[in-house]
């Protein structure tokens, strides 16, 4: 309860779903805030055929001199940008087009330069064929289709979509595993706290230290389900604001209702000014099963919470400061970014043997999983693999705790491995 009313908890709370949101639109605000200034560019055209092939803009201007510039000329008046020589009919030579600058251009600058004057060269190729209306019939030869994805499950035929089921599980995956580190992390810090200051020497004469360690991996849990909850009770509450406005209940529960809603306002689209993408996506989230996801993810979060948060306090008691925890939480940290990167590939192949193997595994399964439900995975697999975790979180509970009971009364000592494996055999 002292951590949740800290201020600090309150404002990460509410604002991280606020940055993750920024950091979606990061690219724009950069790109509005280092606009460069206006740059002048020179184009010399000893043909003179592309005269009007460079118009000005938002950041180049174009000013065109005569043909009898010379490179002296060029080199010695440094105002321009950049000089664009054109000696020779590019159609013909290819590499008659160079760019002189007193400074380095820009790859943007050098890709706006050839592609306008290719899309103008591919003009006039065209037209040197002497095909009456070549150019329409080649624009009228492209078609665009739009691929629908259907999957069949228990429900029926439900569309969805790749791309979203690659964010939503990426997404989840990222949760639970900023979740292990940062709780896991809280829980070693506050037992190192207590071991430095001595408070503990007074705790276990009237607890156990197993009640004590269980104690304060269960009170720091609750700490990360509270801000999930407050996070899905934001996400659903927006949710609910944009079902109103669009008139389909995103949160009733009946995916076959929100999908013929969706449906009829489609076929309503054709005569109005409903934008069909949006209604393409709408009829998507309403293929994603997300009281799932939110139920597997709290699920997960609790069991590799557990056995992560086991390990932690276990080193937090076993050392007397942070510098002696380097050895013990390097083959941690390696486990969980191994498993964040099978996460990441298993996006790509969620019923390949890795992605299978490792969402059971107990150390990985919280992770990868998270990232197979979007795309489908069978209940068994997932009754198996959280079946798996919490035995082996209950397994990991008590070796942590055996350990925990020997060091968190020594002081002085840098235990080894051998020396943890060691404490786990005493008897009590």
């Amino acid at each position: 309860m002292s951590r949740v009313r800290k201020k600090s908890f309150l404002v990460m709370t509410l604002l991280t779903p606020v940055l993750m949101v920024l950091l979606c639109c990061i690219p724009a605000v950069i790109t509005l805030f280092s606009g460069a200034d206006m740059r002048n560019v020179t184009i010399v055209d000893q043909t003179g055929l592309y005269k009007d092939v460079y118009e000005s803009n938002d950041e180049y201007t174009y000013t065109y001199l005569n043909s009898e510039t010379t490179a002296e000329q060029m080199r010695s008046d440094e105002e321009p940008y950049a000089y664009i020589v054109i000696t020779d009919n590019l159609l013909q030579n290819a590499n008659a087009m160079t760019i002189y600058s007193h400074k380095q251009t820009t790859a943007g600058f050098e890709m706006e330069v050839t592609d306008r004057m290719e899309e103008y060269l591919h003009e006039q190729k065209l037209a040197s064929f002497d095909i009456p209306n070549l150019q329409q019939i080649i624009d009228e030869s492209d078609v665009d289709i739009n691929v629908s994805s259907i999957r069949f499950d228990e429900k029926g035929d439900t569309q969805t979509s790749a791309g979203l089921a690659t964010v939503v599980g990426m997404l989840s995956t990222f949760l639970i595993y900023m979740f292990l580190f940062m709780y896991g992390s809280m829980v070693m810090s506050s037992v190192m706290q207590e071991k430095t200051n001595r408070i503990v020497e007074v705790m276990v004469s009237s607890v156990k230290p197993f009640e004590l360690m269980l104690g304060k991996i269960i009170s720091v849990g609750l700490v990360g389900l509270t801000q999930i909850g407050i996070w899905v009770v934001l996400i659903v509450g927006l949710g609910l604001g944009a079902s109103l406005l669009i008139g389909i209940p995103l949160f009733s529960g009946n995916e076959a209702e929100m999908l013929t809603q969706a449906q009829n306002m489609g076929g309503a689209a054709m005569n109005s000014d409903i934008d069909p993408e949006m209604l393409d996506a709408i009829q998507t989230l309403a293929g994603i099963d997300f009281t799932q996801i939110v139920v597997c993810l709290i699920l997960y979060f609790i069991g590799g919470y557990v056995i992560y948060a086991s390990l932690f306090a276990a080193i937090g008691s076993a050392v007397d400061n942070e510098a002696d925890t380097n050895q013990f939480l390097i083959p941690i940290t390696v486990i969980i970014l191994f498993a964040f990167y099978v996460g990441v590939f298993s996006a790509e192949n969620p019923e390949g043997g890795m992605a299978w193997w490792c969402s059971m595994i107990p150390f990985t399964s919280p992770i990868v999983m998270m990232v197979r439900i979007p795309f489908g995975v069978p209940v068994w697999e997932i009754i198996l693999s959280l079946a798996l975790l919490y035995a082996s979180a209950i397994g990991m509970t008590w070796v942590a705790a055996r350990i925990y009971r020997v060091g968190i009364l020594l002081y002085g000592k840098k235990p080894s491995y051998k020396e943890l494996f060691k404490w786990i055999k005493y008897k009590a």
